[in-house]
């Protein structure tokens, strides 16, 4: 998820370094916009785990992989994403 590398890496190293993922458009990925009902899930998302204090942006990966059948994801944060319950499949396959 561009979303969540681009917040550790501005984290970690500063925002001059985020600006380097403007190559990563160029690459294989594609980006992917939130609908009104993809909006709709993610604020259930949002409710549903308020006790994780997600944040529209994990809320959106989940809705997002739900809507395109994802079920693999690349996360730092197992904890949040272990938890949460994709109406899609049991549970995410999480990476690394």
């Amino acid at each position: 998820m561009i979303a969540e590398n681009a917040w550790l890496i501005a984290d970690r190293l500063g925002p001059s370094a985020e600006v380097g993922l403007r190559s990563v458009t160029y690459g294989g990925l594609h980006r992917v916009d939130l609908g009104d009902t993809d909006s709709d899930r993610a604020a259930d998302l949002l409710e549903t785990y308020a006790d994780l204090n997600l944040g529209l942006v994990y809320a959106s990966v989940v809705t997002v992989s739900e809507r395109l059948r994802i079920i693999t994801l690349a996360t730092l944060n197992h904890r949040d994403f272990r938890v949460m319950r994709p109406r899609h499949c049991d549970s995410f396959e999480l990476l690394p």
